[in-house]
């Protein structure tokens, strides 16, 4: 490895490498403004960035007149991590580059409330990671339905996992001997959002995800917001109906419980939409076709929505919605009830905000876990702690020690 100044130098060069990693190939001119370091640094850590292999070269950027500036990426060995995404029946388990593209994925089945579950996960994560290639293993991040206290000791709360106060973040530390990090799969979702999707123009965003559940990740000014104890954005636990349905949560009326893919497919059997072996495949593709019955069940869903996001837009003010989730599949009839309904809630001011609707894959909500670890490098205010620093040690360089980083 070529020599570097310590700690600082450390910091600043996972920066580098996590920028081109999230952003693309940029020049040195670019990379000096984004990191917020001086052109003279940025020269001399590319230098050692290149020098070690990690960096490469690429072609000429175009000048507004004056000398054109060379292109760096990242050459392919500068480092992966691991997502994963758990549920109460089954993992998926991804291994990114540090563009975030997805190299290769694996869903394997796995019982959340089983005695056994923490070292049946482990068992998983450990076979996932020895099929991998020799690139530098950055760490593992992994995204759960409900609260964690903290990114970095990872214990968590989940109605939907029978969860309670579970060490997952210290288990798998000790087990798989990697820096792990632990969030909520939404939070997770919205900091993958902020490095490689429509957050990399926003720094004030909303993503809501529907699907099984309905869920929530706020960014403001460029940051996750948590709350006090790990659980902002429970859009899905919004009180509706007083006299609704029974919620995972134990609650009547939640938001989740009336326009969650459950919910919906016990509205669609009770109508007579469907049979009662129907499920939320059949309910869509019954929609595709026509079936007044139900593109009314995913309309009067997207009217709920619309409903409850726009107290949420009044309260955050953020400058974009980013709509994601498997149910997302449907959307074309959600938004007939949705459209009508959030616009029409919010203030003059407001009706104008962007809802972007990305399409969605299987392996979304663990690449999202994966983006955990891929955003330490820019994590100002520290939420990572010694999990995060443990990443950036990695990502700077096997040799790196542990010091005080800047802010």
């Amino acid at each position: 490895m070529a020599n570097r100044s310590g700690p600082r130098a450390d910091v600043n060069r996972s920066a580098i490498l996590a920028h081109l990693g999230a952003q693309g190939p940029a020049s040195r001119a670019d990379l000096a403004r984004s990191l917020g370091v001086s052109p003279a640094l940025i020269t001399s850590l590319t230098r050692d960035l290149i020098a070690d292999g990690l960096v490469v070269e690429l072609e000429h950027s175009l000048s507004q007149g004056g000398r054109p500036g060379r292109m760096l990426g990242l050459a392919e060995r500068g480092g992966r991590a691991i997502g994963v995404k758990v549920v109460a029946d089954h993992v998926t388990l991804v291994e990114v580059g540090l563009d975030g593209a997805v190299r290769r994925s694996a869903t394997e089945p796995f019982d959340a409330t089983a005695p056994t579950l923490l070292a049946d996960l482990t068992h998983r994560i450990r076979a996932f990671i020895a099929g991998g290639d020799d690139a530098r293993l950055l760490g593992l991040g992994v995204g759960v339905p409900g609260t964690v206290d903290q990114q970095a000791s990872g214990v968590v709360d989940s109605t939907q996992l029978r969860w309670n106060q579970v060490p997952l973040g210290e288990t798998l530390r000790r087990e798989l001997d990697l820096p792990v990090l632990v969030d909520n799969n939404v939070n997770a979702l919205a900091l993958a959002e902020r490095l490689h999707g429509v957050g990399r123009r926003h720094d004030n965003f909303l993503v809501v995800t529907i699907g099984t559940g309905v869920g929530s990740g706020i960014v403001v000014d460029g940051v996750v917001l948590r709350g006090a104890g790990g659980g902002a954005g429970e859009i899905g636990h919004t009180p509706v109906l007083e006299a609704g349905p029974l919620c995972s949560c134990g609650n009547h009326g939640c938001l989740e419980a009336i326009i969650g893919e459950a919910a919906l497919v016990r509205t669609a059997r009770e109508r007579g939409v469907l049979p009662v072996s129907g499920g939320m495949d059949a309910l869509r593709d019954a929609a595709d076709r026509g079936d007044a019955g139900a593109a009314a069940i995913f309309s009067e869903a997207g009217h709920l929505l619309g409903r409850a996001l726009a107290g949420t837009v009044q309260l955050l003010d953020p400058e974009v919605v980013v709509l994601l989730g498997e149910g997302t599949a449907a959307w074309p009839h959600w938004q007939f009830g949705f459209e009508p309904a959030f616009r029409s809630a919010l203030l003059p001011l407001r009706r104008g905000i962007g809802v972007v609707v990305e399409t969605w894959q299987d392996a979304s909500w663990a690449q999202g876990a994966a983006a955990l670890v891929l955003a330490t490098p820019f994590d100002a205010a520290g939420a990572t702690g010694e999990q995060g620093r443990l990443v950036r040690a990695r990502l700077a360089g096997p040799t790196v020690e542990i010091g005080e980083i800047r802010p």
